[in-house]
């Protein structure tokens, strides 16, 4: 097959193959790189029916990743998608109630982030050599909670890399944080910033373009690359189980081959649910794509209205990886609905820069068509879990919890039967404070870590290992810093 080339959102003649757009992460303008085209599927339904998921991965990446060989990137599925997973399946679908969720969160860190993190090291050591690339690789995150811990977990003590993660101290959970500032590794660094999620993305943004910077670190022997969905190399890992979870239905007879699916997904940087828009681009029989937001439901606007708007209170909740106001990856769909005409999409990351807000037209309105969007209330959210469990004896996360109470919205209003697969995007472990107290006030009494036993007893499952008296393991990370004091503390940590 022919190569697949990548384009940035922002400079459509800047285009590279898929190694160069993973080293890079981010194109020099501030673009997103995507591809000249998205690939159809070489294979049927019917045959990936017989596929288990490293089988899938190489179907669906190997679109993508055309210029890896096949021995070059079975190696990376194979060291991924290992035994770091707690079920031979990677990604088992399981139906309670009227839906089907699909169970993203087996790997490592107990978050969906690890369904692409897992493989992001062996690809950007892979695209190094193939770009005869010797800098160190300076993977540089901003991290709403799960992204952080999953991209530690998968850099820490990976020759010829540093990963530096910053996190908004006071949003997120408790235990979520625990997972970062206990991160061995000496190439590992943590940092908490008196500010949130957006502030963070948006500094480490402004240092991917910062070019006097750049060539300073490459004098030094050091280039950036990024591990969140701002990367190509860790969004086309998340189309994977979306193709994945179809097969199962199919094979579970839940569903005949070629018929529809809803998706439904707990959105907040916008990555997960574009993987699913991909899937359905590449032949994935989809209806609906329904974008779940929560009490900062900027996406739920935008979909209504048209409006991006970024002007208004950012709200701290119980779904705290969801609690985001600048979705970049919504400028890859941008980019697509406006016919790749990266110029438009520059004016508008302008106008979002200088005023907070853009609109697109009625053209690009008009394809959206495939998405919905809905929002839950932190109401809502705990009373979809408390039901989910009353009536199912299955606990949800508070992200998951968000996309269920979206899906009943959405099918109360639009009496859509169509089966329909939730996107379970974290273990309810990982916030039991939030996920037990939705249950029964009770619960308020004790702190997270002891409400680990709690959902131990009522998931019938043992405390993962991972997390398991992690409240009492040392902390090793201990810097904070103000946001505009990020980049000094890059230098400082690489020696500039």
């Amino acid at each position: 097959m022919e190569d697949i080339y990548y384009s940035s959102t922002r400079n459509d003649k800047n285009k590279v193959l898929s190694s160069e757009a993973i080293l890079k992460g981010i194109s020099e303008e501030g673009g997103l790189f995507v591809p000249n085209e998205i690939p159809k599927l070489n294979c049927t339904i019917e045959e990936l029916i017989k596929l288990d998921y490293k089988e899938t991965a190489y179907a669906v990446m190997s679109r993508f990743f055309t210029d890896f060989t096949e021995d070059e990137l079975k190696n990376c599925i194979e060291k991924a998608y290992d035994n770091k997973f707690d079920t031979e399946k990677i990604a088992p679908l399981k139906k309670a109630g009227d839906a089907y969720f699909l169970e993203l969160y087996h790997g490592p860190t107990l978050a969906f982030k690890d369904m692409a993190l897992s493989i992001l090291p062996y690809l950007l050591k892979t695209s190094a050599k193939k770009q005869g690339i010797e800098d160190k690789i300076v993977i540089l995150t901003a991290t709403s909670g799960d992204t952080g811990k999953a991209a530690l977990e998968g850099f820490a003590e990976v020759e010829g890399t540093e990963i530096i993660v910053f996190f908004p101290e006071d949003g997120v959970s408790a235990v979520q944080k625990l997972q970062m500032v206990t991160q061995k590794g000496k190439n590992t660094h943590v940092v908490g910033i008196n500010g949130n999620f957006d502030d963070a993305q948006s500094a480490v943004k402004k240092m991917f373009t910062d070019t006097s910077f750049i060539e300073e670190l490459k004098e030094k022997g050091y280039r950036f690359s990024s591990a969140n969905s701002i990367n190509i190399g860790r969004l086309v890992p998340q189309i994977v189980y979306y193709f994945y979870a179809y097969s199962s239905l199919c094979r579970n007879k839940d569903i005949k081959v070629g018929e529809k699916i809803n998706l439904v997904v707990p959105t907040g940087n916008f990555g997960n649910i574009l993987a699913a828009y991909f899937a359905k681009l590449m032949g994935l029989p989809v209806n609906k794509l329904i974008c779940a937001s929560n009490d900062n439901k900027v996406l739920f606007d935008f979909f209504s209205t048209g409006v991006y708007n970024k002007n208004r209170e950012f709200m701290t909740t119980i779904s705290p990886s969801m609690d985001i106001l600048i979705s970049s990856n919504l400028e890859r769909l941008i980019y697509l609905i406006c016919d790749r005409n990266s110029k438009k999409v520059s004016e508008l990351m302008k106008e979002l820069s200088a005023s907070g807000k853009y609109e697109i037209t009625s053209n690009m309105k008009d394809k959206l068509q495939d998405f919905r969007g809905g929002y839950a209330t932190e109401g809502d959210t705990k009373k979809a879990i408390r039901k989910m469990y009353s009536e199912n004896d299955y606990l949800l996360d508070t992200h998951t919890a968000v996309a269920y109470s979206v899906y009943e919205a959405y099918k109360k209003e639009t009496s859509d039967n169509t089966k329909t697969v939730i996107a379970s995007t974290a273990s309810p472990y990982k916030f039991t404070n939030a996920v037990m107290t939705a249950i029964d006030d009770e619960y308020s009494k004790y702190d997270s870590f002891e409400l680990m036993e709690k959902v131990s007893t009522i998931m019938h499952s043992d405390i993962p290992e991972s997390i398991k008296d992690i409240n009492k393991r040392e902390v090793i990370h201990k810097d904070t810093c103000e946001k505009d004091e990020m980049k000094s503390i890059v230098e400082r940590f690489l020696g500039i």
